[in-house]
């Protein structure tokens, strides 16, 4: 049954404006939103649009922020993927990895405009996979250890156990958490990524008397007396 997107976003906003902790969250959220972690989230989403936020709790359930795991299903970035989605590698490093999990991988993040939090949490949700919409149950990827979420769990691949309780953290309370932690991270819809800035380009060297600045004093006495001599020649 195919799952109507624009429903789930709906019930994701409700879910989250009724969302309560079950479990303790903080200790992973100040993991997620440490300055070298927040960073290197940051650099990804400089390269696909996609909010850092979004990126640390995807990492946190595909790897549990494994920076040897690829953020698409957390097998090792340089070697290819053997889980899906397979084939996918190897790649230079963690963020490279990264990228292509988000611009070239389904649901292609990167391609999302709609960053409200029912937007962030319907992308989430379909980065796991649709089954649970299908099955009209809240997904445990977005809502384990909150009250939004009980037990049933794919065990793997098509395989569904309805008394099966996800063990992870879910993805809403890791925002949570992590917003309580961080108050730059927002979802009003309108997420509009930074490109990272290059780095300003020094002087080769500075200014002399055999090699004066350009437009300067010395180099138009350096001018004359180069002329004078090719004179004199």
């Amino acid at each position: 049954m195919a799952v109507d997107l624009g429903i789930l976003k709906t019930r994701n906003e409700i879910r989250w404006g009724r969302a309560k902790p079950t479990r303790d969250f903080s200790a992973v959220a100040r993991r997620l939103v440490a300055p070298t972690a927040k960073a290197r989230y940051q650099a990804v989403s400089a390269r696909t649009g996609v909010p850092w936020a979004f990126i640390a709790v995807a990492h946190e359930r595909e790897s549990s922020q494994n920076w040897a795991g690829s953020l698409a299903q957390g097998d090792p970035y340089d070697k290819v993927s053997t889980h899906v989605p397979a084939g996918r590698g190897p790649f230079a490093s963690w963020e490279e990895a990264a990228v292509d999990a988000l611009v070239n991988c389904a649901p292609r993040a990167a391609r999302n405009k709609d960053w409200s939090i029912g937007g962030t949490l319907t992308m989430l949700e379909q980065y796991n996979g649709l089954g649970y919409a299908g099955k009209d149950k809240p997904s445990p990827y977005i809502w384990s250890g909150t009250d939004q979420y009980v037990a049933g769990k794919y065990v793997r691949d098509g395989v569904y156990d309805p008394n099966a309780v996800d063990k992870q953290l879910g993805c809403a309370g890791l925002l949570l958490a992590m917003m309580a932690l961080d108050p730059s991270i927002s979802f009003d819809g309108n997420h509009m990524h930074m490109p990272v800035a290059p780095a300003p380009t020094a002087p080769s060297s500075k200014p002399s008397v055999t090699s004066p600045a350009p437009g300067s004093l010395g180099a138009f006495i350096a001018s004359i007396l180069s002329a004078i001599f090719k004179r004199n020649k």
